[in-house]
């Protein structure tokens, strides 16, 4: 076995930065510091439609738990908010509404994000739509010319669809024309195209202006993040019971993501701010709270600053129909420390060996798309001549990759490229229905060799012939490959300490037949949990003796998780004989 060491991140961001002309940006990001968005409200259809109306006091709330900013996504595009024919004239009453919110913000203390969200018709005609978004763009500068600096626009979120990366280049530069005609130092985001992610700033062209922040989000890994999303699709049921659990092959996996854009970060001078992150309600609160806290105090490391998505629906840290906090989720993001990682060991499953051969990797080609694949200088060599235009229309696989249930593995890739581009890398089923189990991670190589690395939980059934994967059409920048190799991976337990907890007594431990918990009251329910994050078992508990049956649990380490009234939790370590 391999100890896998954790390598702390290279944090290219956090070096020092000469002093160049988007000095106002840097300083602007700097205050940004920690936000949330006031998501599913105004970018409906309707500002009711998606049952999360905003609230007066909502600003009041999140500037007294101690966050420096809101984002507020606006659909501007309904019939009822603007005109869809020349001259394109945003609803007043609408304007006055947006309006208000920003003044409430304002007044709480709060630097507040307005930006263009759900753009529909942009994305599907991007020339035919082109006239109004500028129109848009410029009444709502105009309307707003006078505000302060803590009003800061985003031109765009997540541009995709027709409108390309090279559109989007042009399209954000445009905008930002309309914009400086009435404000010339209004801080604005440019958000990154292919759905907002990190693999698009790659292909981003900055106007040469000193008021710009990038803001591409995350929210990976998807299945984590997504599973049970009911506008996802049927796939994202089957991601339930996808958990997070903080290891340092996990954090390696977010290092390895961001590493492009800190490089891009530092060769432009441009800070970076995270738009949007957040882990849905389907997934397991402990992990949610794992990936939260790792994720916000790594930013914060890094000088990122980020706005959680969101305050009050189905990532949110708030219930309006309670109005009750999510108290371990404002945790996560506001009082939490860095915890240290779970240590994980590794054993190879797949190296590859470039030195004969192609070492049984395939070049797909589809759409049109053309291109080679060579094996030369113990390295894997992709020539691409036509790119097709998706991404799997130039289609590297590897099949015959042996993947267990319930395992967990890393996948690591040190790859190079002719020019900087993006790709998408990820493990899957050989066939029908060609489906992802590790998800979809886009990386972005460039002509200096990077490592890039996946880490995942096989939450589906045992495949012994799946396939790896890295799409790379598109673009026809050709790819070089100097290794893979996939590792099967467990995590370390170093000791087996008694945890001491209010009001509870546990024994025998070590246990074979049963565990006895012995309490007053305060715990409800304990979760029997393998050392991968595997919940086994749930037992309800309550005053006094309880008995929790430990037949057809194999013997090892187990973490047993408590929960009690009003989100309290505490946990434990168990050895099984």
């Amino acid at each position: 076995m391999t100890r896998v060491l954790f390598i702390l991140s290279l944090s290219f961001y956090a070096l020092a930065l000469p002093a160049q002309h988007r000095q106002p940006a840097f300083e602007m990001n700097t205050r940004l510091g920690r936000g949330i968005n006031m998501g599913n409200a105004f970018e409906a259809p309707d500002e009711n439609a998606w049952g999360n109306p905003w609230q007066p006091d909502y600003f009041e709330i999140i500037a007294e738990l101690g966050f420096q900013h809101v984002r507020l996504p606006v659909r501007w595009e309904p019939a009822s908010r603007s005109q869809a024919t020349p001259p394109y004239t945003i609803n007043p009453t609408f304007m006055a509404r947006i309006q208000e919110v920003v003044d409430k913000a304002l007044d709480e203390g709060l630097i507040i994000i307005v930006n263009m969200h759900h753009h529909e018709l942009l994305f599907e005609d991007p020339d035919g739509q082109k006239e109004r978004f500028l129109s848009q763009w410029y009444q709502i500068a105009d309307h707003f010319r006078d505000y302060p600096p803590e009003l800061i626009f985003e031109v765009l979120n997540e541009p995709h669809g027709n409108l390309s990366p090279a559109l989007w280049n042009v399209f954000f530069a445009d905008a930002l024309t309309e914009i400086r005609k009435t404000n010339p130092t209004r801080i604005v985001l440019m958000g990154t195209a292919d759905y907002g992610g990190l693999g698009g700033i790659a292909q981003l062209q900055l106007p040469d202006d000193e008021y710009i922040i990038v803001s591409p989000h995350y929210y990976n890994p998807f299945n984590f993040t997504h599973q049970g999303a009911e506008w996802v699709g049927p796939q994202a049921d089957a991601w339930l019971g996808t958990v997070w659990r903080d290891t340092e092959a996990e954090r390696e996996t977010v290092e390895s993501e961001f590493a492009a854009a800190f490089a891009f970060s530092q060769a432009n001078n441009v800070p970076i701010h995270v738009g949007e992150f957040g882990a849905y309600s389907k997934a397991d609160l402990d992990s949610r709270v794992r990936w939260t806290t790792f994720l916000a105090r790594w930013f914060e490391e890094q000088n990122l600053s980020w706005a959680y998505w969101e305050f009050s629906a189905g990532f949110g840290i708030y219930n309006p129909s309670t109005k009750q906090m999510l108290q371990p989720l404002v945790d996560a993001l506001l009082h939490n420390e860095m915890p240290d990682p779970a240590e994980v060991d590794s054993r190879v499953i797949y190296q590859s060996n470039f030195s004969s051969g192609t070492d049984g990797w395939n070049l797909g080609l589809q759409g049109g798309a053309g291109g080679t694949l060579t094996a030369s200088s113990g390295s894997l060599k992709i020539g691409i001549t036509n790119s097709g235009t998706e991404t799997w229309h130039v289609q590297l696989t590897r099949p015959n990759i042996a993947l267990y249930q319930d395992r967990m593995y890393r996948i690591v890739v040190l790859a190079s490229a002719a020019a900087p581009r993006s790709g998408t890398l990820y493990a899957g089923k050989n066939g029908s229905p060609w489906n992802s189990y590790s998800g979809f991670s886009g990386i972005t190589l460039s002509p200096t060799e990077s490592t890039f690395i996946v880490t995942f939980t096989m939450n589906n059934s045992t495949d012994l012939q799946a396939r790896l994967v890295l799409d790379l059409g598109r673009t026809t920048e050709d790819v070089e490959i100097r290794e893979v190799r996939v590792e099967e991976i467990t995590i370390v337990v170093t000791s087996l300490p008694e945890v001491e907890l209010p009001e509870l007594h546990y024994y025998p431990n070590p246990a074979r037949e049963h565990l006895s918990i012995v309490q007053q009251g305060h715990w409800n329910t304990v979760d029997i949990y393998d050392l991968r994050g595997i919940v086994l078992g749930r037992f309800e508990i309550g005053p006094g003796k309880s008995l929790i049956p430990l037949e057809g649990f194999k013997p090892g380490p187990y973490i047993l998780a408590l929960r009690g009234p009003g989100g309290r939790t505490g946990q434990f370590i168990l050895l099984i004989e």
